[in-house]
């Protein structure tokens, strides 16, 4: 049954744009010339010239190195968004309005899985986020810091790009090539390539707000965009866009069975729920870009950069105050775990009992025992005697540069220069928590700086292209060829001492470490880089009016595992001037990045009386090659596509077959315990550090997948309903198989997640009415069924069926520059059913849903162009 929140306000937004969407005449009759919407119409007609003028045109630089092509045209499946179109979903970030958009790409609400809150990652094509390679202005973009050590299975430890720095305002359209690309534009273009093309406009510009708010009445969101275009010289133009959004946190959750018990138990100050799942708090996320460019007679000069930065702030696991280990307990929550704060003299700590019979205790007699507890014996149940929630948080700065040079050289030599520069920084902190070693000797607010990381990039790039006219060819043979310089470093920064000191009560038992997430510290803190160069050549020809081919080779060479070749074929037939058939076969590649291959994370706990580190080591550290750990090499592809177009005018319909198998796909291994027998071994090799490590894990190529899907995308352009009205269906079935692994590399349920933890079809139908000022939109969405591994615990499996969410809005927008919108995303507050574990750690829903689990969101959207 559909849950609708019964508040006058909901009801009001769904009622409304019930009657804007269904019913178009809701606009004022333009059938009356003496109407207030048919004098707006004409005066906005006449008003039209004094527009800012863009070069939006629906065509793609992707895909192809000669002349753009349509949708309908294109050799290969591309997706082009128009800004306009993006840039007014229902969604503030980028990443949501892709998903919503492009039925092959997913991404959700991540609520507790560390630095993954901070940049989600996102699946194309099911495949990892690092499997996608994002351009800009058709530059490479840089990496995130983040790599997702907690991925869920399907993104475990990919370092993919963060796209939400992006404000939507400064985007003409983005265009999404749904094939193998490798061969033409280097590493990660695996699942396919996402370009962000930039607003070029030299003068006027838009102010906007935006509101919006669920449903349950949380998450209350603003954002607030400004665009601007200038002259830039007689020939020039800078555009220049910035963002600023401010977003509350969402709370989908239930009380956790242990946290009720303890309250139960007249343990004081248990939050209810003592722990949040939902969107996290973002703090002041600003965004800027320009894009900026000048004509010359010869020679023209571009450039285009960013700077933005915001401050994420998520939720983390309860810690109970009668079991947490080496905080509250280490046995089980039988006795309370109590250090000695001086024992250099004969004082003894006493026992206190926590549960007698298996059954918990009255806190009453508890607290009565701590009381009496000798000033030197320290027990954090004094502290927090309802337990504790850290909070886990990011503060995240990103920018780039890019500057070129490009123009014409003699007949028809057409040549492109470019250098790019790009950087993103995170530093995180942990709220609310302790290290516990430490004893009453914590940080000030408990707020513990782990460290961060850094991702550097550097390109250069030179192109080159020109038409040849052939004799075996219907008109000119089109050839580009350039090279490709890069450098990429990944920093690990290490935290303050209090985040990874060890302090006295460790040898009793007490953890070390800022608890949740450890400090990084100085030993495994460094940097590491790479360099490669690159070089390619492309050639497209017509053989005959109706036959198109076009191929493709690249090389690229590593400084740090060699060289890889790469090559695309691909074609095109125009059976009539409405149909043609299409399609390409190529290899491609994904190189690890430094971060997978060196980065080294070791977090320090006592166990069984001794300090144990359970290390994240580099794949080529002696430790990980004694449990099977080789040196990193690429990701290789095979790429097939063959797809139908037909294209009559007010009709496009394009289906596209895809197989894409992927060999020694790099991950995360499970964890190795280091027994005795190893342990001395190791030591006795000249590994030291072994003497001190419990379980060792490491990045690894290990597993080989197949996957296989459908596109369909169509649309249907009519006057219907007496304006301009554009009927849209688009939906994709893709299917994960895990051909070879590794047994005791990856597990069981580790295949299960990577087959069948995003939905297999996905798709919408959509409504987009135009008449004079007024406009309405409607779309139905379809999520296919799908499988968590809830806490990625191995034994907590959900399987959510499948699930259909509304959106609608409604606008005006005038002839004076002023426009408005009112619209709700998941219209009809659909949410997954109840997680049947929810008890557990208090999710009141499945947490990977594709839709999201925080149901209804109604916004409106106020904005003047000048």
């Amino acid at each position: 049954m559909i849950a609708i929140h019964r508040n006058r306000l909901t009801l009001a937004v769904i009622a409304t744009l019930a009657a804007g969407t269904l019913h178009p005449a809701f606009a004022q009759d333009s059938s009356n010339p003496d109407s207030a919407t048919a004098q707006a119409s004409a005066q906005a007609q006449a008003a039209a010239a004094d527009e800012p003028t863009t070069t939006l045109e629906t065509v793609s630089v992707l895909g192809s190195r000669t002349k753009p092509r349509t949708e309908s045209t294109s050799a290969v499946a591309i997706d082009i968004l128009g800004g306009e179109e993006f840039h007014n979903q229902p969604s503030v970030d980028v990443l949501d309005k892709m998903r919503t958009m492009i039925p092959s790409f997913n991404v959700s609400t991540i609520p507790i899985d560390d630095a993954a809150t901070l940049v989600r990652p996102a699946n194309l094509r099911g495949l990892p986020p690092d499997n996608t390679l994002v351009l800009v202005n058709g530059k490479r973009r840089h990496r995130a810091a983040v790599i997702t050590f907690l991925g869920h299975g399907l993104s475990d430890g990919s370092q993919g790009p963060d796209i939400s720095v992006f404000p939507s305002l400064a985007l003409e359209q983005v265009e999404v090539l749904r094939d193998g690309a490798a061969a033409q534009y280097g590493s990660d273009a695996i699942a396919g390539v996402i370009n962000f093309g930039l607003k070029k406009i030299d003068h006027g510009g838009t102010v906007e707000a935006f509101a919006g708010e669920h449903y349950e009445g949380d998450g209350f969101t603003q954002q607030y965009s400004a665009q601007v275009g200038l002259p830039l010289t007689a020939n020039g133009f800078a555009t220049l866009t910035a963002e600023w959004r401010d977003a509350d946190p969402t709370s989908r959750s239930v009380q956790r069975d242990d946290a009720a018990a303890v309250a139960a138990a007249g343990y004081p100050g248990v939050r209810n729920p003592a722990q949040i799942w939902g969107s996290p708090e973002v703090h002041e996320d600003m965004k800027f870009i320009a894009n900026f460019g000048v004509d010359g007679e010869n020679v023209s000069f571009y450039g285009f950069g960013n700077y933005a930065k915001r401050d994420v702030e998520g939720g983390f696991y309860y810690r109970n105050p009668t079991t947490r280990n080496g905080v509250y307990s280490n046995d089980g929550g039988q006795t309370l775990l109590i250090g000695d704060l001086n024992t250099s003299n004969a004082v003894t700590c006493p026992t206190i009992a926590l549960r007698a019979n298996g059954n918990l205790l009255p806190y009453a007699g508890v607290a009565a025992a701590v009381a009496a507890l000798p000033p030197e014996c320290f027990t954090f149940l004094a502290q927090f005697p309802g337990g504790f929630t850290p909070q886990f948080g990011g503060r995240m700065e990103d920018q780039s540069l890019v500057l070129g040079l490009k123009g014409v050289w003699g007949d028809g030599w057409h040549w492109d220069l470019s250098g790019s520069h790009g950087r993103n920084d995170i530093d995180f902190y942990m709220l609310n928590t302790v290290n516990a070693s430490q004893g009453p000797n914590q940080p000030g607010d408990n707020e513990f700086a782990p460290g961060g990381n850094t991702q550097t990039e550097t390109t250069f790039n030179f192109d080159i292209g020109h038409d040849f006219e052939t004799g075996f060819t219907t008109g000119p043979l089109s050839v580009a060829m350039g090279a490709e310089w890069r450098e990429e470093e990944f920093e690990v920064k290490a935290g303050d001492l209090s985040s990874f000191a060890i302090g006295p009560l460790v040898s009793q038992g007490f953890a070390l470490g800022s608890n949740g997430f450890n400090g990084f510290n100085p030993r495994t803190a460094g940097s590491n880089s790479r360099d490669n160069w690159a070089v390619y050549v492309d050639a497209e020809g017509r053989l005959t009016e109706q036959l198109l081919l076009a191929a493709a080779v690249r090389h690229e060479d590593f400084s740090d595992f060699g060289g890889t070749t790469n090559w695309k074929l691909t074609g095109r037939f125009d059976f009539t001037e409405t149909f043609a058939a299409r399609g390409a076969v190529s290899t491609g590649f994904r190189a690890p990045t430094p971060g997978q291959a060196n980065a080294e994370q070791v977090t320090t706990s006592f166990i069984n009386g001794l300090l144990r580190d359970t290390a994240v080591l580099s794949p080529t550290n002696p430790i990980a090659a004694f449990y099977g750990a080789e040196p990193l090499t690429p990701e290789e592809s095979q790429n097939v596509s063959l797809g139908l177009v037909w294209d009559s005018g007010p009709w496009l319909v394009t289906t596209d077959w895809y197989r894409i198998k992927t060999e020694d796909r790099i991950s995360l291994s499970n964890f190795f315990t280091v027994t005795d027998a190893d342990r001395a071994a190791l030591v006795a090799g000249g590994n030291p550090e072994a003497a001190s490590i419990s379980e060792v894990q490491f990045f690894v190529n290990d597993f080989d997948t197949t996957t296989s899907g459908v596109d369909f995308v169509s649309s249907y352009a009519s006057e219907h309903f007496g304006g301009d009205t554009t009927y849209s269906l688009a939906a994709n079935w893709n299917k994960t198989e895990v051909d070879d692994f590794t047994p005791g590399i990856i597990t069981p349920v580790r295949i299960k997640k990577l087959e069948e933890s995003l939905p297999s079809t996905k798709g919408y139908f959509s409504i987009n009415h135009q008449r004079e000022v007024f406009h309405a939109n409607a779309r139905v969405n379809y999520y296919g069924s799908f499988f968590e591994d809830h806490l990625d615990d191995g034994g907590l499996p959900i399987n959510e069926g499948s699930a259909v969410t509304l959106d609608a809005e409604i606008g005006w927008k005038f002839a004076s520059g002023l426009y408005f919108n009112l619209g709700a995303q998941n219209l009809l507050d659909k949410v997954p059913d109840n997680n049947p574990w929810g008890g557990i750690a208090g999710a009141q829903y499945p947490v990977h849903a594709p839709y999201g689990f925080n149901g209804g969101f109604y916004y409106a959207r106020v904005g003047f162009k000048f």
